[in-house]
This record gives structure tokens, sequence and C-alpha cells, in this order.
């Protein structure tokens, strides 16, 4: 957890600065979704709340920089994420059994039976939407979307299981962003994986039963 914190730290540093200053040829609103990013993963580890007004704060800068880059599911994913960020808010404080912080936990069978074939469904349609719309990777746009808002929705309901849907759909942003020319953004999304190993070793040892 320590390195991937490091390097996150520094290069944030570096990369405000640099963008702020016209050293580096990076956007800023790109180095503002970087750090704040990086900070709303590393809260997640921790179990922080706070996790959840900068991940806010995190989707209006990517709304921003998926916009100018023509990829308009993860543009509208944010809006998405900033609506459950605010019900993930609320039920990290008070979703408990009760009314107390919400404790992590496993993923019950009941909900993989209904997230995993609407999954399905959903990323076919979409592709099909963004294809249609011009999009510039309507299937690995459509099957990101649908697996950040599946792990999302994981996430607020604080379940276990979140970090490896994340990890997963982390593997496939790395090549989607690299490709679309958001080289920050892919190595953003490569230290995220690593946060997510971390997050998921920490949380086991805090998981109950569902």
């Amino acid at each position: 957890m320590k390195r991937p914190l490091a390097v996150l730290s520094v290069a944030s540093a570096v990369l405000l600065f640099g963008s702020a200053t016209g050293a580096f040829p990076i956007d800023l609103v790109e180095a503002l979704g970087f750090v704040t990013g990086g900070l709303t993963v590393w809260l997640t580890v921790k179990e922080n709340v706070w996790c959840w007004p900068i991940g806010i704060a995190n989707n209006v800068f990517f709304v921003v920089l998926f916009w100018n880059a023509h990829l308009f599911a993860d543009m509208g994913l944010q809006v998405v994420y900033i609506v459950l960020s605010v019900l993930g808010w609320y039920w990290w404080v008070r979703g408990g059994t009760h009314h107390d912080a919400l404790r992590v936990s496993r993923t019950p069978a009941r909900e993989w039976l209904a997230l995993v074939p609407l999954a399905i469904v959903a990323t076919a349609l979409m592709q099909r939407y963004l294809a249609s719309v011009g999009d510039a990777a309507p299937f690995l746009d459509a099957l990101t979307t649908v697996a950040s808002l599946v792990a999302q929705y994981l996430l607020t309901r604080k379940y276990l299981e979140n970090w490896y849907v994340w990890m997963a759909a982390d593997v496939v942003y790395v090549g989607l962003y690299a490709q679309r020319g958001l080289p920050l953004t892919a190595v953003l999304y490569a230290i995220f994986f690593c946060l997510c190993v971390s997050g998921l070793r920490a949380w086991k040892r805090t998981a109950t039963s569902p």
C-alpha cells in the first residue's frame, strides 16, 4: 500500500506544478482528475467517508475531460457516479443495521443473480447505441461503463467484491485511455489497480458474512 501511495503523492505534486506553470504539456483538468482520483481510491481503501465528496469533485473533472476526448459513455458515467456517491455517502454513515456506520460484507448471491444478467444486457445495448453516435470505442466503452457501474454499486453497499470488479475494469481502462491519447489517465488507472489490490486485502480483514 505504501509504495503505490508514495508514487501517487510524488506524481501528483509534480503534475500539478508542471501543469499550472506550463512546464509540462498536460491539461490542468487531467492533472486534477489524476490527483483527486488517486486520493479518492486511497481514502476508499482506508474506509474513510471523505472518499465520497472528493470522489464527486473527481467526477466533475472527468466529465470535462471525457467530453473533450469524445468518450461519451465515460462522461455520462461520471454523472451517474455523482448520484451514486451521494447515496454511498449516506449509506456508509447510516446504512448499518441500527442506522450506524455500514460495515464491509460479502455480496449476497441474490445480488449477483440480478447484476450479472443486467450487466450483459446493458453492455450489448450500450455498445449498439455508442456505435450509432460515433463513440471512439463502443464495445470497450460500454463494457467498462457497465462494469464500473456494477463496481460502484457494490462499493456504495460496502461489498468486498467491488474490488474484483474494479480491477477487471481498470485493466481494460489502461489500454483504452492509452489508445485514446490520454497517457496520464492510463497511468492513473494502473495505479488504481495497485490500490485496488491493497483495498481488497485490507477489506478482507474486516469483512463479515452477508
